[in-house]
């Protein structure tokens, strides 16, 4: 019986190539599985018969646009998943969907074998493969660029050896992964880190410096989950959509950093989710207001461990399992309204309110109505103190001898 190859497929050259390479390689038949994250781009049935065309035995597209959303992004921003306190894993959680996809489809078909078009340098050939382990621990993988020192001139090459109806002259000065969440470039002029990143890099963002009136936007949670926005009820999708939209317009959600990638290498990345900042700032601010302080500050260790374990390719991790149940039982009282003045580049925070806030206006005011009891301060301040005040004591007597 014939092998048969899962490929995860995009539609662009390298992987539409690896069709036709792969059966040669492998002498198994392949099945292009394309999965819509919200990327844009080209139609979706195009992009299936492109693969049929490149000698696909079967093609599949996957519009899991709203499952991104819901089962990926919402975990995202009910963590305030930012790695390196500033990327909010734009590539790192589309990742495990997509190799959710693969294994439905290797089931679906009879697949041995799964590939994908990752290099050896980047994150992602480990969120496939730690994935698919964690899934389908049988699957094979082939990654050809990895594997089989797949270049794009050898790419190219075998296009126009193999006569594939694709355009193999058009190249972008940068590697560009976008979805929902947001937009990702790398590679080109950026890889020289004093390079500034130039207007042409952006696509989901205006430039912040343009003059524009601000954008007031009031987003509304339920247990950390976005439900509405300006009073209008939406699912997460539309959520993001709206607020990528919004934000998008003013410039939000732009970010140049150098990160520390999983292989151990530093690399310079451009990034752009201007939804994605907006809808956590909005969420962090609410859960300032309705968590108690020693929940909201165990529970920010918890945000950035979980946001590594993403990054790091472990979605389908044990600890990560458990790092979820804890966040949904943080969640249960963060319900309320945010406002948000998008400007200038910017998602500023001018106005929370909640029924299960915490603050409580007689304790926190100065002026008349205050109802903290000051002459309860005195006696807490000394105990509180106390174990500092005796170490500094032993440490005169010792340090005196």
């Amino acid at each position: 019986m014939t092998e048969r190859v899962v490929l995860a497929y995009s539609g662009g050259l390298d992987t539409s190539v690896a069709i036709p390479y792969l059966a040669e390689q492998t002498g198994a038949e392949v099945i292009a599985v394309a999965v819509d994250v919200g990327q844009g781009g080209e139609d979706l049935d195009v992009i299936r018969q492109r693969a049929l065309d490149c000698g696909a035995a079967e093609s599949e597209v996957v519009d899991a646009r709203d499952e991104f959303a819901a089962e990926y992004c919402l975990p995202a921003i009910r963590a305030n998943a930012l790695y390196m306190d500033r990327y909010p894993l734009v590539s790192a959680l589309s990742r495990p969907l997509i190799v959710k996809h693969l294994v439905t489809a290797a089931k679906k078909y009879g697949g041995t074998i799964v590939s994908h078009g990752c290099t050896g340098k980047g994150n992602d050939q480990v969120r496939f493969e730690v994935g698919l382990g964690a899934l389908a621990p049988d699957l094979k993988i082939i990654a050809p660029a990895r594997d089989f020192a797949w270049t794009r001139d050898k790419a190219i090459a075998f296009a126009e050896e193999k006569g594939l109806p694709i355009d193999v002259s058009a190249k972008s000065p940068y590697s560009i992964d976008q979805n929902l969440w947001g937009r990702a470039v790398e590679t080109g002029f950026l890889e020289d880190i004093w390079n500034g990143p130039i207007e042409d890099l952006y696509s989901y963002t205006s430039d912040p410096a343009q003059e524009r009136d601000p954008d007031e936007v009031v987003i509304t949670f339920d247990a950390g989950v976005p439900v509405a926005v300006d009073g209008e009820t939406v699912t997460p999708y539309q959520a993001i959509l709206e607020l990528n939209r919004r934000a998008g317009a003013q410039g939000v959600g732009r970010l140049d950093m150098v990160e520390d990638r999983l292989v151990g290498i530093k690399s310079r990345e451009v990034y752009e989710a201007p939804g994605a900042i907006a809808l956590i700032t909005a969420h962090q601010e609410l859960e300032a207001v309705t968590v108690e302080r020693d929940l909201a500050r165990f529970k920010r260790s918890v945000d950035q461990r979980w946001g590594e374990l993403v990054y790091d390719g472990l979605w389908f991790s044990p600890l990560k399992r458990s790092l979820d149940a804890f966040i949904d039982d943080a969640q249960q009282h963060v319900s309320g309204e945010v406002r948000l003045t998008l400007h200038g580049g910017r998602a500023t925070v001018t106005g929370r309110r909640s029924e299960a806030s915490l603050y409580d206006f007689g304790l926190a005011t100065y002026d008349t109505g205050d109802t903290f009891d000051q002459s309860l301060a005195k006696g807490f301040v000394q105990l509180w103190g106390l174990p500092s005040k005796m170490a500094a004591a032993r440490d005169a007597r010792l340090g005196g001898a």
